[in-house]
């Protein structure tokens, strides 16, 4: 099985569960560049698709015939893996397809950046981030949107890491 990420949401707050290495393995970064794939490569158009692949992969029928090669391999080699994927973890390949089909293409760009950003961190680090929104939950929603909007940031789902 290949080594997926997926990113998530831009706006998604933080959750305080981390994915562990065998959901990270399960999920795909849609955006992330497969270097190993050239843009070259011809890639299969929807109609080209098994009725399998277009039902994993409906949310983002509209816009399939517009991404790159490299895009289309990466949800293909998802598609490929879902049927293997217990319950828990196809709805969550389910939920961050229909979130980043819902995303604008600056906002898959700035959910890359942070997705790298976060993954450049040490583990130590990371668990520290995960701590503090976790503390972050817990405050009375009104408290996190004053903060959000204090702070201007968005900020890093690290369930999608």
């Amino acid at each position: 099985m290949k080594k997926f990420w997926l990113v998530g949401s831009l706006l998604l707050a933080m959750h305080a569960q981390a994915a562990t290495n065998q959901e990270q393995l399960a999920m795909a970064d849609i955006g992330a560049i497969k270097t190993s794939l050239s843009d070259d490569v011809p890639a299969k158009k929807w109609a080209e698709l098994t009725e399998q692949q277009r039902s994993v992969l409906t949310p983002l029928s509209a816009e399939w015939d517009t991404l790159r090669p490299w895009q289309r391999e990466k949800m293909l080699d998802i598609a490929e893996d879902y049927p293997k994927m217990d319950a828990k973890k196809q709805k969550r390949v389910q939920n961050r397809l229909n979130t980043w089909s819902r995303m604008t293409p600056y906002e898959r760009e700035n959910a890359r950046k942070r997705f790298q950003k976060f993954h450049s961190l040490s583990p130590e680090e990371q668990q520290n981030l995960r701590n503090k929104w976790a503390e972050h939950q817990k405050l009375p929603e009104q408290e996190r949107e004053k903060m959000r909007k204090q702070s201007g940031e968005v900020y890093y789902d690290p369930e999608l890491d």
